[in-house]
């Protein structure tokens, strides 16, 4: 990497290594980077296995793109399945790429952010998902300064993204259980949950009045994962949770979510 002088972090020349589709690294420019489609890339560097971890990477199906995408640690789960959640999101992947670029004394370092997400305007995001604010100590706090710098400068943005809280969590996890598209049902089963839960009603409530509560709870909780019923998620999900089809009654359950994890900056 050459050496260029440096007058800001923002004007700091950064650099991008990605993974080709032959399995090779290649590295150019960020500003050009940001042309390749991040999202159809694979990891640019494996998630390590650390022996006697209790937690090792997996994969997570995406709604969005029905396809998996690895992670490395259950908060990276948890982060995927909000971002899988967002009907602004149209793609995701994981460690797409590595950043590079000199401090100020000369020395070249770098940092592999652990996920990206495409959304409908074009825009992207790189995040990090540390489970707590301090994981990474001050090497990640120095890299979150150059990415946010590097990441504006083309119009996206960088997050280290919190947690949510552990009800909203606990939620999404049983929801997203429900989040294939085998659990939709048929047309007439969706419309009917629409109208059974037209106005604020108790869950097993408005399933009873639609059938067989076999039939009719998957759907409803694929309902539940989409957007298209609405309920609290920040209170625990049972029986008798208020469920509504109302869009606008949902919007605020919605810009909560948005405000605990994800990207706040687009709630």
């Amino acid at each position: 990497m050459e050496q260029h002088a440096v007058n800001g972090w923002g004007e700091m020349d950064v650099e991008a290594a990605i993974a080709t589709a032959a399995g090779q690294t290649t590295q150019l420019p960020w500003d050009r980077a940001t042309s390749v489609r991040f999202e159809d890339l694979a990891p640019v560097s494996a998630f390590p296995v650390v022996p006697g971890r209790r937690w090792g990477p997996g994969w997570w199906w995406s709604a969005t793109t029905g396809r998996h995408v690895v992670h490395g640690s259950a908060a990276m789960r948890t982060q995927l399945m909000i971002l899988d959640r967002d009907p602004d999101v149209t793609g995701l992947s994981a460690r797409p790429v590595r950043l590079l670029w000199r401090d100020p004394d000369g020395r070249v370092r770098s940092w592999v952010p652990q996920l990206f997400a495409r959304y409908a305007d074009g825009t992207g995001l790189l995040a990090d998902c540390p489970s707590s604010p301090s994981a990474g100590g001050d090497r990640a706090q120095r890299a979150r300064v150059v990415l946010e710098a590097a990441c504006a400068r083309v119009g996206w943005s960088y997050r280290r993204l919190e947690p949510p809280p552990a009800v909203v969590a606990a939620n999404l996890r049983w929801l997203a259980g429900y989040r294939h598209p085998r659990y939709q049902g048929p047309p007439e089963l969706q419309a009917a949950l629409a109208e059974a839960f037209a106005a604020p009603r108790p869950l097993a409530d408005g399933v009873a009045v639609v059938g067989d509560c076999l039939q009719v709870l998957p759907a409803a909780y694929h309902a539940l994962w989409c957007g298209h019923l609405t309920t609290p998620l920040d209170e625990p999900l049972h029986e008798r949770a208020l469920i509504c089809a109302d869009a606008d009654r949902g919007e605020g359950v919605e810009r909560r979510l948005s405000s605990v994890g994800g990207d706040p900056e687009r709630g």
